[in-house]
């Protein structure tokens, strides 16, 4: 029998079932990314990828551009979504809190750009769930983290943490015992 302590998840679990939890917001048609960034094991912000604020959502008109029915689907146009990362920095600078010496969590390996941003923001350490640069761009990622800018570590949710999860999610969590 698993005791309480060993069903409660790792705190990197912890944070990136709150990132897949951000990620449910998503306007993107592409695929949903949520991001969540984390300083002394309290959330400071957290973001989704999405149309800018004030936008119509790709999601509410059933397409990204006309006759695009996802950024994906175009090799010239740009996403119209504005990243994950991007939207949790700029929640946290909206309301003027620090991000220096913070770590952040996201559902999908940053791009070279957001990368960029979370080095410049002060972020130290990347923990995301799926991989995402290939390539040339893999070049520029391994100098940043080679340079000590900034580490990058895939981790992923325990299937008992998961179903564990599903079930709070599922059914109320806070039901007084019958005695």
């Amino acid at each position: 029998m698993i005791s309480l302590e060993e069903q409660r998840p790792t705190w990197d679990e912890y944070f990136l079932m709150i990132a897949k939890l951000a990620a449910t917001r998503s306007t993107c048609l592409a695929f949903p990314v949520g991001a969540v960034i984390v300083k002394d094991r309290q959330v400071l912000a957290t973001g989704y990828n999405g149309s800018p604020s004030g936008s119509v959502h790709c999601t509410a008109q059933g397409f990204c551009y006309p006759e695009l029915s996802s950024c994906a689907a175009s090799s010239s146009l740009p996403s119209r979504a504005v990243h994950a990362e991007a939207n949790a920095i700029a929640q946290a600078a909206k309301h003027g809190i620090s991000t220096e010496g913070a770590m952040i969590y996201v559902t999908l390996e940053p791009c070279i750009s957001c990368l960029k941003l979370v080095i410049s923001a002060g972020i130290k350490q990347v923990f995301y769930e799926t991989s995402f640069n290939k390539g040339e761009k893999l070049l520029v990622r391994d100098s940043f983290i080679k340079d000590g800018l900034v580490s990058l570590t895939q981790i992923s949710l325990s299937e008992t943490t998961a179903k564990r999860a599903a079930l709070f999610l599922l059914h109320p969590t806070s039901i007084p015992e019958k005695s």
